[in-house]
């Protein structure tokens, strides 16, 4: 799907405030490596994950989501009146039911015509959110939409280093379970609008999106684990990356060269090198994050765009590539123009 009237009218994230340090992890499961002869460090040097952020064990996904999106509704300098439409995106939640959306929805104070719900894709979620508030803009059918996204992984991150400490995990359970140690906690936050109300804002131009879910055994997780194949995961997602890639080619007339930034998911090293290395990516086009916040699932890709905007690197007229993969499979690559 492409759009014509739709604009990027504020953008936020939040980082979780506490270090966690990939040393302080191996120092924990140091007894568990010597026991099963592992010596390689996954997570340093082969994930180039040096440290990730968590939040107090007292926040809520929801909590998290409010903060951005309070500072996304401040930055679009709009009536929060005027939302039609709230979209929360998060892997975490906070219940089952009630949705996520209605949460945050609730402490924002928003309205009873504003629409709300999650949609959940793994760590393609967030895409999804933009394309389907994109779909309603450009109907008409609401002005204003806000895409939200608060990820927490302190559950995950506690009970799966408590199985790997135990005596008796085996190295099989220790390398499916690994992964889960690469994610992050953090929160990201979008209002999108009617492009004639915010002539000046970036346009979000759509993108397309593909689907090999014939691949949906690769990666299953609940709150508290979460089980990888990763080297498969790597190479059937890379396929579907590449026939994605093709796909925008012919879409959004996207010639590498001639992008000025690439906004890649931030999984590992592995992955964003991949990435590069397939569709001849110069490296200084792609701002990495990984190594200091992990894999933040869905958030990943607006906090990457908001760091951006944050360190002056975007311009007026700077032709950005989103590119987000999920477990499932499924892949969305979609243009921003600033």
């Amino acid at each position: 799907m492409l759009f014509q009237h739709v604009s990027i009218a504020g953008l936020a994230h939040i980082d979780a405030p506490n270090r966690l340090s990939s040393a302080d992890i191996n120092a924990q499961l140091q007894p568990t490596m010597d026991r099963l002869g592992i010596k390689t460090d996954v997570l340093q040097d082969i994930a180039g994950i040096y440290a990730r952020r968590l939040w107090g064990d007292e926040v809520e996904a929801s909590d998290a989501a409010t903060l951005a999106a309070e500072k996304a509704i401040a930055d679009a300098g709009i009536d929060r009146a005027k939302i039609g439409l709230l979209v929360n995106t998060s892997v975490s939640r906070d219940f089952l039911e009630p949705s996520t959306a209605s949460i945050v929805s609730g402490n924002l104070g928003l309205g009873e015509n504003c629409q709300n719900f999650d949609v959940a894709n793994a760590c393609l979620a967030f895409l999804n959110g933009m394309d389907i508030a994109s779909r309603m803009i450009e109907r008409g059918e609401i002005e204003y939409a806000l895409v939200v996204d608060g990820e927490t992984a302190n559950l995950a991150y506690k009970k799966t280093l408590e199985r790997l400490s135990a005596p008796d995990v085996t190295e099989e359970q220790f390398r499916n379970e690994l992964a889960t140690l690469t994610l992050g906690c953090g929160a990201a936050a979008m209002v999108l609008s009617r492009a004639e109300l915010t002539p000046d804002a970036p346009k979000y131009r759509g993108g397309v999106t593909k689907a090999a879910t014939q691949w949906n055994t690769l990666c299953r997780g609940n709150l508290d684990r979460m089980v990888t194949d990763t080297r498969m995961l790597l190479i059937e997602g890379l396929k579907l990356a590449t026939a994605t890639f093709g796909a925008a080619r012919q879409a959004l007339g996207w010639v590498v060269e001639e992008l000025d930034e690439f906004v890649i998911h931030q999984v590992s090293q592995v992955h964003t090198q991949a990435f590069i290395k397939a569709f001849g990516i110069d490296p200084k086009k792609v701002l990495t994050i990984f190594n200091e916040h992990g894999n933040i699932g869905p958030a990943s890709v607006p906090i990457v765009l908001s760091k951006l905007r944050e360190m002056g690197r975007l311009k007026k007229g700077d032709r950005v590539a989103l590119l987000g993969i999920g477990s499932g499979l499924n892949c969305s690559m979609a243009e921003v123009v600033w």
